[in-house]
């Protein structure tokens, strides 16, 4: 009995389970697509998957393409999908569909603009034919190529040159203060004027002169404004000068906190421009010689002494009336500021002796580099040279050929400084967009949002056009390179009423609209350094300087 009871249940399970079955084959089943939302499977553009990564080089008629997993409703592609350049200017598209209208293939209506960035996005906007929005929102952004026709007739090198440097001479004619003369730090800055960057605008006067953009009259005209307005008006503080001050009053415009009075190496770079104009306006009549007078009393001022704070074996950057030497900065090399050593050895009224450069500027030998990078000996200063403006500024009147001293060949270290960072820029090692054996070339200036001194250890994807055009003595067929790739393929975007903008990044597809005193001052000095060596023979035609090179032991062919 138990074994037929046993079978009845087992066959009571098995018709339960058959009834079941039939049941559920009467139930309608939902497509499995109908349940989910709407989602991209795949994203390219021109064949090449797009992601968070920005897409450099993208031709200017391209093709994106969008992969989605079911057919969309072609009614809400337009506001589901948009391309906008630089983050604000919808650009117009055509669409077209495939796969059952579940792949999107998507293209400017007219071409896109070089150099520019693009953003695609595609929101929950975009619905499927059921419905369903898009499950999550995508965004890629894009670069387009460089324009390689030229943007300027092609004309002769030395042409070219003689362009530049006129175009140039400008933001130091056209631009100085109507009042003081002296050069604006920058060409939005309206009264604030640059001690510094007036030096090098002195210098950049006197090859406006010489190259007859203006007349030697006019020259000596605006110079005499200059050197009065230093005399008669401005603040100085033992002589010295602040980095910034008001071309009407004067007054000093503090450069940063605590930094409101002295500071000695834009004094220098200031003196040096004051030298070479008072060796170039050499005749005997009653102008001329009144503004060499002029000069001598503002150099013979500086108390380049005093800044050893109480006797110190170095020279500080800065004193403030009010906070003392509370920035406490010793100039110490390697870096730009050499010339401010030169010149206080210089003073025939407060000079320096020997052991203070060499104790303070050269910090006993500490300045000494000798290793090589990327094939090139760097006899002084930091790994990889520095920003370039160290092979610049005081070296537009300080001519480098054949200086040496203790601790370095000065034309070895600014040439090879100059190759570095050029190798640097080919080499490429953080694979920054753009850079190449013409595009190149990294130095203080204007950065994104900012200002920094990009160099080979900081850099930050940003090119200055000054750092390889003022390094025309240096490399001249390199530079000559940068020059027109800058002028020929960028200038568009590069070149303005004042000559080159500041710099420029291809990786993010900015171009500074600006223009800074220290930064167009060298490209016309330079530049007529390679050509006639013209400042560096008026400066070190200088007694003085002479006597102060030799005492603090340089040689050179000059000396």
């Amino acid at each position: 009995m138990k074994n037929i009871f046993r079978w009845i249940g087992w066959i009571v399970c098995l018709v339960s389970a058959l009834n079941a079955c039939k049941k559920s084959d009467k139930t309608p089943v939902i497509p499995p697509e109908d349940l989910t939302q709407l989602i991209i499977q795949q994203a390219r553009l021109d064949g090449t998957e797009l992601n968070s990564a920005i897409m450099y080089n993208v031709r200017f008629s391209p093709v994106l393409t969008f992969r989605l997993n079911k057919p969309v409703d072609r009614t809400s592609v337009n506001s589901g999908v948009w391309l906008k350049e630089n983050g604000s200017t919808n650009v117009p598209v055509n669409v077209t569909f495939s796969n059952g209208d579940s792949t999107l293939l998507l293209s400017p209506t007219t071409n896109l603009n070089p150099i520019s960035r693009y953003q695609v996005s595609v929101t929950a906007a975009l619905k499927s034919v059921s419905g369903k929005p898009l499950n999550s929102a995508f965004s890629a952004a894009f670069i387009t190529r460089i324009d390689s026709t030229n943007k300027f007739p092609v004309i002769s090198d030395d042409a070219l040159l003689t362009k530049l440097q006129q175009q140039t001479f400008k933001y130091f004619w056209d631009f100085g203060h109507p009042v003081s003369g002296m050069a604006r730090e920058r060409n939005n800055s309206g009264e604030t004027v640059t001690t510094g960057g007036s030096g090098f605008g002195l210098m950049a006067i006197i090859v406006g002169v010489n190259r007859s953009f203006i007349t030697r009259a006019q020259g000596l005209s605006r110079i005499q404004t200059i050197v009065s307005f230093l005399k008669n008006t401005a603040q100085r503080f033992h002589g010295a000068y602040p980095h910034w001050m008001n071309g009407t009053t004067g007054s000093v415009i503090p450069f940063s906190v605590n930094d409101d009075g002295a500071d000695l190496v834009e004094t220098s770079f200031l003196m040096q421009g004051l030298i070479c104009a008072r060796q170039y306006f050499n005749l005997p009549d009653a102008d001329e010689s009144a503004l060499r007078a002029d000069i001598n009393s503002i150099l013979n001022n500086v108390e380049w002494d005093w800044f050893r704070k109480g006797g110190e074996d170095v020279l500080y950057w800065h004193w403030s009336p009010n906070a003392g030497w509370a920035m406490n900065m010793p100039i110490r090399g390697y870096n730009e500021a050499l010339i401010t050593y030169v010149l206080a050895a210089s003073s025939a009224t407060h000079p320096i002796p020997q052991q203070v450069y060499t104790a303070g500027w050269a910090n006993n030998g500490t300045i000494v580099n000798g290793q090589s990078y990327y094939g090139y000996q760097l006899p002084l200063g930091e790994a990889n040279g520095g920003p370039l403006f160290f092979a610049h500024y005081s070296f537009l009147g300080m001519d480098p050929r054949g200086l040496i001293d203790t601790y370095g060949n000065y034309w070895t270290q600014n040439v090879n400084q100059t190759q570095i960072n050029r190798a640097y820029c080919i080499a490429n090692p953080l694979n920054r967009y753009g850079y190449s054996s013409q595009c190149w070339g990294l130095t203080a200036s204007d950065i994104p949002n900012g200002y920094s001194a990009s160099s080979p250890n900081n850099d930050l994807g940003v090119i200055a056009p000054t750092a390889a055009i003022s390094s025309f003595p240096y490399t001249p067929t390199e530079s000559m390179d940068a020059l027109k790739f800058f002028y020929y393929k960028l200038g568009d975007k590069l070149w303005g009423e004042y000559g080159f903008y500041d710099a420029f990044s291809l990786k993010d597809a900015w171009f500074a609209n600006s223009t800074l005193a220290i930064d167009q001052g060298p490209i016309i000095v330079m530049i007529e350094n390679y050509r006639t060596q013209l400042l560096w023979n008026l400066f070190t035609s200088a007694p003085d300087v002479v006597a102060g090179m030799q005492n603090l032991g340089f040689t050179a062919p000059y000396l």
